[in-house]
């Protein structure tokens, strides 16, 4: 059992090696585009959120959902089946998931230096040499976030690697040679060992789509079906924390014992507001006052409301578009679009997003208008912040009753 972890810089001539390996071990060659697409098929998670995720694009409303820590998780167990059923050879950054621990993975950094890269660009994809210069800065630039937020270094460090194979200076056929022949060390003897890793990988994957549902800041580790899960966030009310990871954890196929430890980015959290009702995951603040509606997003985080901000209507209507929302809080006297426009929009595309209004300029007649629009309240500035989240609870009974029918 073989795998192959190449990573490689956008056009430095890494196609034609990656493709000789496979055929020389009759290993199945898989890029991040096939990775992800299987686990959209499998999971049913948008190609356009998995896209996000590993460009290190922010995701909407992550704090709460942790749809990225979900995504991630999803595609580590789509490899761990990979690696379950066949030899391997994954090319792209995602091979970076593959855990440190499997001391039978190779890892190579297929590359050269970035004059190489523009003239390869431009001799075998007919490109200009801006258009290559563009290519390869914002892949290098994805490929560096994707390796800081994995391991905290650069993408092209070589301590990530076993082995470096700079195109400028060896051929394929000798890169393919070089890299059997260090295959050939790294695996001789390692039969039981690698069952064991693999079965740890496969099972390490399954444990952290469980601990995906819980929440971000989670570090599992596995040995032989031993889990340690490290809390390494702040936490309200850890021991109920804990029974909650060990219950979700303890379930899973081939766990024989969970354990909990606290991490250095632990500390305890205070509680400020305990509702007890299902709090809406998804909220839009829209209003041009940017000091307030940042205040007033800090404020509903700490009473467990994840909101995003849109600083005018046509960034609320364009936010809208791309990202689920369920409740929207929105000012009236705004530059451009106003909000009596983005509601009549708003209710004429999305009827399900609930509005509410929280203006400090509206009259009598303004909200007559805004409740024959479809808005859920209206609500004046200066607002207390507990009838701001009484008011989204409200919301958010209705949205919840309208899904439950």
């Amino acid at each position: 059992m073989s795998i192959l972890a190449i990573t490689s810089g956008l056009y430095s001539n890494a196609g034609k090696t990656v493709t000789m390996l496979s055929e020389k071990l009759n290993s199945k060659l898989l890029t991040d585009s096939d990775i992800l697409e299987k686990t959209h098929q499998i999971h049913n998670i948008k190609p356009q959120t998995l896209q996000k995720v590993i460009e290190s694009r922010p995701i909407a409303f992550n704090d709460f959902t942790h749809e990225k820590e979900k995504c991630i998780a999803l595609i580590k167990r789509t490899m761990s089946d990979y690696v379950l059923n066949d030899d391997c050879l994954f090319h792209g950054i995602l091979s970076h998931l593959i855990p440190r621990g499997i001391t039978h993975v190779m890892r190579v950094l297929i590359i050269t230096d970035k004059k190489t890269r523009i003239n390869h660009g431009v001799k075998h994809h007919g490109l200009t040499e801006k258009e290559a210069i563009r290519d390869i800065e914002q892949a290098d630039k994805y490929a560096a976030l994707w390796s800081n937020s994995i391991f905290g270094k650069k993408a092209w460090d070589e301590s990530l690697f076993d082995i470096v194979i700079p195109t400028d200076k060896l051929d394929p056929e000798d890169s393919v040679n070089l890299i059997l022949k260090q295959l050939e060390k790294l695996l001789s003897n390692k039969e039981n060992l690698i069952k064991k890793e693999i079965f740890d990988f496969k099972l390490t994957a399954d444990v952290d789509v469980a601990l995906s549902e819980i929440g971000q800041g989670l570090l599992a580790k596995v040995d032989d079906g031993n889990v340690v899960v490290t809390i390494d966030k702040k936490v309200m009310m850890l021991t109920k924390f804990q029974q909650n990871i060990i219950k979700a954890v303890e379930e899973l196929p081939g766990v024989k014992s969970v354990e909990t430890k606290i991490g250095h980015n632990y500390y305890k959290g205070n509680i400020i507001h305990n509702y007890e009702f299902e709090t809406p995951l998804r909220v839009l603040l829209v209003d041009d006052e940017k000091e307030f509606v940042q205040t007033l997003s800090e404020r509903l985080k700490m009473r467990q409301f994840s909101s995003e901000i849109a600083y005018n209507g046509q960034e609320a209507l364009d936010f809208t578009d791309q990202e689920d929302t369920e409740v929207m809080i929105l000012d009236l006297k705004m530059p451009g679009i106003d909000g009596f426009e983005v509601l009549k929009k708003i209710k004429q595309t999305k009827p399900n997003i609930e509005v509410i209004i929280l203006t400090g300029h509206g009259t009598e007649k303004d909200k007559k208008t805004c409740m024959d629009l479809g808005a859920f309240a209206y609500l004046q500035k200066p607002a207390d912040i507990d009838l701001i989240t009484d008011t989204m609870k409200q919301a958010y009974e209705k949205i919840a009753a309208r899904k439950a029918h």
